[in-house]
């Protein structure tokens, strides 16, 4: 009975929405709208100020490609989409997987790809966006796209791991030894994966959700995501290089939890293996800014992005009124139009607060319903 009671709680929103239908229509997308002038130039390219080389990466691109077919923006879209084909991808993602930083070269007093390594994280998200942009707005010239970079991911970076199995690598680059794979927990949003495994019910997907549940639930013995983790001698460990710290990438772990639909087969394991934040709020104290996942021990406060992050975390495990109170404790759209840009804070905030508001949802085979379909 509390686990039915929970997972009606965890589909009532602000706006009520059904977990199973299209999100209902909340009005104008101010937040999205003030983010937009201050980060996205007319030709579409998402800036990140919060940086000396005023970077772009194909996060950015990735985000804003869903916060515009979220809004149902064809034409902001296609700016979006041609400016990371055109300069992150040699002209074409159906050619190869777009480099993930672009930026001013102070030295060569250039602007250009500073790092041309593909990072799977964006890489998942155009091609889900792209395949969901092709279906809803009825484009199959997007489908083909998205379907050449699924190809391309399966081949660069997906990996097969001994003793664990299939698993989706960072990059195609730079992540594994001859005995070590590292893998970063935020990367593998289960709604996407979802989506690819009903898209390809004979492929791999399937076998990547298990293993990133199990990567979720085996590196977080207090109930806190790592940022990095590795595989080696058939166990996950401390990541080699970063440690066992759980911060600015984990917090994305926490949102695409609470934003999975009750009826995906992970929706509970993975809420119940990151329990760690519920726990401190529960406690009554602030939401860290570092964990050592490891030890438990915890440093600083989270800024308002992480806040906004855990408002569908909340809603999911049925505190809704702690995740009312979340929200309420946010910067307004207002309150953001004055303040410098933060790149990562606003679109954390957009993800959390466009579901939350019902803008969108992801079904249990991971569809994207957009309150405008």
């Amino acid at each position: 009975m509390r686990r039915r009671l929970l997972q009606a709680l965890a589909v009532t929103p602000l706006l009520a929405c059904s977990a199973n239908g299209p999100a209902r229509g909340p009005g104008p997308w101010t937040a999205w709208q003030v983010m937009r002038a201050s980060s996205v130039t007319p030709d579409g390219r998402m800036v990140d100020h919060n940086n000396a080389d005023q970077r772009s990466t194909s996060e950015g691109q990735s985000y804003a490609l869903f916060f515009a077919l979220v809004d149902n923006d064809q034409p902001l879209f296609d700016r979006l989409l041609r400016w990371t084909e055109d300069n992150l991808a040699g002209g074409s993602m159906t050619q190869r997987l777009p480099a993930w930083l672009w930026g001013r070269d102070a030295a060569a007093n250039a602007w250009k790809v500073l790092d041309d390594n593909p990072a799977s994280d964006s890489d998942v998200w155009l091609a889900y966006t792209l395949h969901e942009a092709a279906r809803l707005w009825k484009r199959p010239a997007l489908r083909q796209t998205a379907e050449a970079m699924l190809a391309a991911i399966q081949v660069q970076e997906l990996v097969d791991v001994p003793g664990l199995g299939t698993m989706l690598l960072p990059g195609p680059n730079g992540f594994a030894t001859e005995d070590t794979w590292r893998f970063n927990p935020s990367y593998v949003p289960l709604p996407l994966l979802r989506r690819f495994a009903a898209l390809d019910p004979t492929g791999p997907w399937t076998t990547v959700i298990g293993n990133s549940v199990r990567l979720l639930r085996d590196t977080a013995p207090h109930g806190f995501a790592p940022d990095w983790t590795a595989w080696r001698d058939g166990g996950f460990i401390a990541d080699p290089d970063k440690g066992p710290l759980g911060s600015y990438d984990a917090i994305r772990c926490y949102l695409w939890a609470g934003m999975t639909a009750v009826n995906d087969p992970s929706f509970r394991p993975v809420l119940e293996a990151l329990h760690g934040p519920l726990t401190v709020l529960r406690d009554g104290q602030p939401i860290p800014e570092k964990v050592n996942t490891l030890t438990g021990v915890r440093e600083g406060t989270g800024n308002y992005g992480f806040h906004a992050a855990l408002v569908p975390y909340l809603q999911a495990q049925g505190e809704a009124d702690r995740a009312k109170a979340m929200v309420a404790g946010l910067p307004t759209p207002e309150q953001q139009r004055a303040a410098p840009p933060r790149y990562y804070e606003q679109v954390l905030s957009l993800f959390a607060l466009g579901w939350y508001e019902g803008r969108y949802r992801f079904a249990a085979d991971g569809q994207l319903r957009p309150s405008w379909a």
